[in-house]
């Protein structure tokens, strides 16, 4: 029996030099999903991350042993094979992800109705999304910022050591508030001393200040820090977020590390039963990975889904983004189609 399961690996060019504190690309290496059953077609995406261990490469590896797993089942009941997806293979939850996503999306096709409804998500309560603003030399930094003139919050990425420099540009061309990633670029005196400057500068909160290994070094900020203090890196699985709440005020959830929808959720009533916030983030991945995260997003306090809008061009008929909102619209499961074969 052949599994119902097929896959591709997509180049995705940027459309800016993507630059964070671990680095600079200008190109991503996505791998796409489709599941068939009953004559419907879920999809899902695989936005591989090097943080997390993992690569196109490695995501490949892992769908061809997921695959099986796939044959006979009755993938409407999607909890049931997403548990057999985890006993299978661990790890690799980019690859897990791009599965879950599927399942979800052509369970929403079966029965007609967008994820939202599965999931009892009232779009109604969307958030606004941030778009982030990386790394950059001033004069590009200047156009990033024009480019989103329509986004009432912006996250500056900071962490290279020119962190005032680069702030500092962004600051002076808007007045639209800002909340700002580290991505693990400081040490605990230097994090301390940039986020009460920033804390003056209209700065919301602060994304991943420490490495997530330092531990005793978030409790030591948490304690001192003027501005709430995220969770990204220190996060990928529900079981994370009790020993969070000592270090962070708030965690960010993405389906990509934490192996699709079903974790997600998990992770964020824990984060609830814990008294934390919670944003729900993005990797660089297309209007459909995007669109996944949209359907969660009325649940959680903060949102930074605008991975899609980083892109050169789309594959996807990304839900469309009004006054930094993302308009979920009636289509089911998912609500995206490729544009044409990607």
């Amino acid at each position: 029996m052949s599994s119902p399961l097929s896959f591709r690996t997509v180049e995705l060019p940027l459309r800016h030099a993507w630059t964070i504190a671990r680095g600079t690309s200008t190109v991503k290496r996505n791998v796409f999903v489709e599941v068939r059953s009953g004559g419907h077609v879920g999809y899902g995406e695989a936005a591989p991350n090097v943080r997390y261990g993992e690569s196109w490469e490695s995501v490949e590896a892992a769908l061809q042993k997921l695959a099986p797993v796939l044959e006979g089942r009755d993938l409407r009941c999607f909890r049931d094979v997403s548990e057999a997806l985890d006993a299978a293979l661990p790890d690799n939850p980019a690859a897990k992800a791009a599965v879950d996503l599927a399942l979800h999306d052509l369970a929403g096709k079966v029965m007609g109705v967008p994820l939202y409804r599965m999931l009892g998500v009232d779009p109604a309560r969307q958030p606004v999304t941030s778009m982030s603003i990386g790394i950059d030399v001033p004069e590009v930094l200047a156009v990033k910022v024009r480019e989103a003139a329509d986004f009432p919050v912006l996250k500056v990425k900071l962490g290279s050591g020119k962190d005032r420099e680069v702030f500092g540009t962004v600051r002076a061309l808007t007045s639209q508030t800002i909340r700002v990633d580290a991505n693990e670029g400081w040490k605990p005196d230097e994090a301390l001393a940039h986020i009460q400057w920033l804390a003056t500068q209209g700065v919301e909160l602060v994304e991943q200040p420490l490495p997530a290994a330092d531990v005793d070094g978030a409790k030591w900020l948490k304690a001192r820090s003027p501005l709430p203090l995220v969770a990204d890196e220190s996060l990928t699985k529900a079981s994370d977020v009790p020993s969070l709440a000592a270090g962070f005020h708030g965690i960010n959830v993405k389906l990509q590390k934490s192996g699709g929808i079903r974790e997600a959720l998990r992770i964020i009533e824990t984060a609830r039963a814990c008294g934390l916030k919670v944003m729900l983030g993005c990797m660089v991945e297309t209007g459909l990975g995007i669109a996944a995260g949209a359907h969660l997003a009325p649940l959680v306090d903060w949102v930074d889904l605008d991975g899609n809008l980083l892109l050169a061009s789309d594959p996807y008929r990304a839900h469309p983004v009004v006054g930094g909102r993302i308009q979920l619209g009636d289509g089911p499961g998912l609500g995206v189609e490729p544009w044409a074969a990607t």
